[in-house]
């Protein structure tokens, strides 16, 4: 893709931006006349034109242009446009852009079968009865057959090219086959013009035929091809159902999802997808959130649970109350942000829109020279095979394998990390991720779980750990403390009876008191307890070690007696030191930065393996921190949670948002990583550096192919070897390599952790 920056920019107030979808398009030609006639446009600061999603973003000052001029101006280039129906969700563009690219696919094998068949008869009477007139006669009546309707898209699309200035892959494939065409009619007609020593030209229908034929086919390949490209987004318009059981009045009614409103209460049976995004108000049950997450293992559901509309529910019945929908929904938010990433632009792309810009008027010299060259400098009938190997130069010239080098391989690739919950904000995003070589983890909700958990309780008296654990549990059941949580938590994980407290006491900052299976029960630091002359010097030595152990520590008097201590701590995700190896293993280091105290830090950086640690910092801190760790050399990527270090995610070179799920923007950083798996992080930067290679390869496919080919189809190797391609021939190499292009990107979409 090309993005086309003008000359005026500076006078552009771009205020508005719209995308829309654009028909007729065939190769990296038709892109840039779509993107010039755009860029042309009056008050158009920006326009990019996507090949493969076949849709253009145009950004503009609305007081001096329009939607309806934008499509004017792409309708008067000979392409199709049509604005985008804003009463369409994300799922339902998705659909319609399917059903049309299935319809264009199927009119191009419809007349690539034609053409074939009538190829096929013509090369045969070719072969069978090479001199007799009748031959050539049926043979010119098929090729003509061929090019007025197989064939008859490229001749029209080069004549409205033609007359806007431009020429794409269409002229070269009109002009190659109209010329051919052409000269053997008047070797049919009056073969005398163009003898040679008394010796008759052949003519070149069967040529014509199987020329248009072989490229009606690779088209169809490639359009087959490029559709298995966005397969994870048609899997992820998918998901959403059709149906929605709705609780109206009492009675249980099904509905379309377009009449779910927010606020309505669905009932999601075992085996069924939600049908929205909701919180669950009734019922227990284990849900699939593998198209969300990208992990397989189903996660447990009970009331005041958040959901996400199509994830699976395995087990129970659910009762959810509806709050979001459509558009706005986690699965409509991402496919919203997963098209605009597929329709964005790799800066590595744009070496291949420099070339593709004069690739065919550069073509259409070359043509011409071999031409002449060979009607000069060739010994005996030299016309003849001049115009075979200006045909020849004209066919296997495509600029299409390099238009669709890098946007198939952005497209498989977000689709791919889709699957696995990451979500790409672009093209340029992926090629800053490929030369990442310094990763800072911010420690809470990144590398930890972000809430407190019991670690351990120390009895300090002959009573069980557990009896006290519980006595301290029925007192804190009434504290909304998130310590007094974890202690509650802990103690039903150990299956521990929790009973209700009464002359229940509370203090800001220092404990709570009451009475709990008769006894007298003071839960707090040791500052507070010791002002209710409880003795707690003998908890001296854990309280040092939990500090030690970065460790939060309270303690627990029963009457009046200190009887144990409950340590509490942001347990590390298990996954977090896989995380920081894998990261290592590819020569990218990891630093841990955060705004907690240093031996807090340090404590959770030797559980993970990280080394490098910056700990109290604030957030404008995190900014300078980031900031002086990029260089020119290496880039910095910043994973945090989204909100509370999205100045830094903003200041890095890539910023990851980890553990997103639901419950913030998707579009907050440039990756969004919807597992609170760190691992994902890695993950990310893999993908990213898996993608740049297949880009690279495919240019360096695209780039080479063109070298090499051009020179053979001239005839510039026929003084020294004999080799010459044929038209045939190159038309059969120049549609797969296009279809190669394609093919070397969907390797990505096997890619693995």
């Amino acid at each position: 893709m090309e993005t086309v920056a003008l000359k005026r920019r500076e006078r552009v107030n771009p205020g508005a931006t719209i995308t829309f979808p654009v028909t007729g398009m065939h190769c990296a030609g038709c892109q840039t006349t779509v993107q010039r006639a755009l860029g042309a446009a009056p008050g158009v600061a920006s326009a990019n034109v996507n090949l493969v999603t076949a849709e253009a973003t145009v950004a503009y000052d609305p007081a001096r242009t329009g939607p309806d001029a934008l499509l004017t101006a792409v309708r008067e280039s000979g392409y199709g446009a049509e604005l985008p129906r804003l009463d369409r969700t994300a799922q339902e563009a998705q659909e319609e852009q399917d059903i049309e690219r299935e319809r264009e696919a199927s009119e191009i094998w419809r007349r690539a079968i034609i053409a074939l068949v009538a190829g096929g008869i013509a090369m045969t009477l070719a072969m069978v009865a090479p001199m007799a007139s009748w031959s050539h006669l049926v043979q010119g009546a098929l090729a003509t057959i061929v090019m007025s309707w197989s064939g008859r898209g490229f001749y029209t699309r080069a004549l409205v090219t033609a007359r806007h200035g431009t020429a794409t892959m269409d002229t070269l494939i009109a002009l190659g086959t109209g010329a051919a065409w052409a000269y053997s009619v008047v070797v049919l007609l009056a073969p005398d013009l163009l003898a040679t020593q008394g010796v008759r030209p052949e003519p070149y229908f069967e040529a014509v035929a199987v020329i248009i034929a072989l490229v009606l086919l690779g088209q169809g390949l490639e359009a087959r091809a490029r559709r298995s490209t966005a397969a994870a987004l048609r899997a992820l318009a998918s998901l959403a159902p059709r149906t929605a059981r709705v609780e109206r009045h009492g009675v249980e009614v099904d509905l379309a999802v377009s009449e779910v409103r927010a606020g309505d209460v669905l009932i999601v049976r075992p085996g069924e997808a939600l049908a929205a995004d909701g919180v669950v108000v009734d019922g227990e049950s284990a849900v699939d959130e593998s198209m969300l997450t990208g992990e397989p293992m189903p996660v447990d559901k009970r009331a005041g649970d958040r959901v996400v509309g199509g994830t699976i529910n395995r087990s129970g019945t659910l009762r959810l109350r509806a709050t979001t929908l459509g558009g706005d929904s986690v699965i409509g938010r991402m496919l919203a942000l997963m098209r605009a990433a597929q329709g964005s632009r790799a800066p590595i792309q744009a070496l291949a829109d420099r070339v593709s810009a004069v690739f065919v008027p550069v073509v259409l010299g070359i043509a011409i020279l071999t031409f002449v060259a060979w009607v000069v400098l060739a010994p005996g009938p030299a016309v003849g095979r001049g115009l075979v190997a200006a045909v020849s130069v004209l066919i296997i010239a495509c600029p299409c394998a390099m238009g669709l080098a890098v946007p198939t391989a952005v497209l498989v690739a977000t689709g791919r990390g889709a699957q696995l919950g990451i979500l790409f904000k672009g093209g340029d995003v992926l090629q800053r991720a490929a030369s990442i070589h310094t990763v800072v983890f911010d420690k809470t909700g990144t590398l930890t779980a972000g809430r407190p958990a019991v670690s351990r309780v120390v009895s300090l008296v002959d009573a069980a750990a557990d009896e006290t654990l519980a006595l301290a549990a029925a007192i804190e059941s009434r504290s909304e403390h998130p310590l007094a949580g974890a202690i509650v938590a802990e103690a039903r994980r150990r299956g521990l009876t929790v009973g209700a407290p009464t002359a229940f006491v509370t203090e800001a900052g220092g404990g709570a008191s009451g009475q709990a299976g008769g006894r007298t029960v003071h839960v707090g630091s040791a500052r507070w307890l010791a002002q209710w002359h409880i003795e707690v010097t003998s908890a001296e030595a854990t309280i040092t070690e939990a500090a030690a152990r970065a460790e939060s520590v309270v303690l627990v008097a029963v009457d009046r007696k200190l009887a144990a201590v409950i340590a509490l701590a942001d347990p590390v995700k298990p996954e977090a030191r896989e995380a920081v190896a894998s990261l290592a293993a590819r020569g990218i280091s990891s630093v841990l930065l955060t705004g907690d105290g240093e031996a807090t830090a340090r404590a959770v950086a030797a559980q993970v393996g990280i080394v490098d640690v910056v700990a109290g910092v604030t957030p404008e801190g995190k900014v300078d921190e980031v900031r002086r760790r990029t260089t020119s050399r290496s880039g910095v990527a910043m994973v945090g949670d989204g909100i509370n270090d999205a100045p830094a995610l903003a200041t890095a070179d890539v910023g990851m948002a980890i553990g997103t799920g639901t419950d913030i923007a998707i579009e907050a950083a440039d990756i969004t990583l919807m597992r609170g798996d760190p691992r994902a992080a890695a993950e990310a930067l893999a993908l990213a550096s898996a993608t740049m290679r297949v880009m690279r390869q495919n240019l360096g496919w695209a780039f080479a192919y063109n070298v090499l080919m051009i020179p053979l189809a001239a005839g510039v190797f026929v003084p020294f070897s004999g080799w010459q391609l044929s038209p045939m021939l190159a038309s059969a190499a120049m549609a797969l390599s296009s279809v190669s292009v394609v093919g070397n990107s969907l390797r990505l979409r096997r890619w693995e952790r």
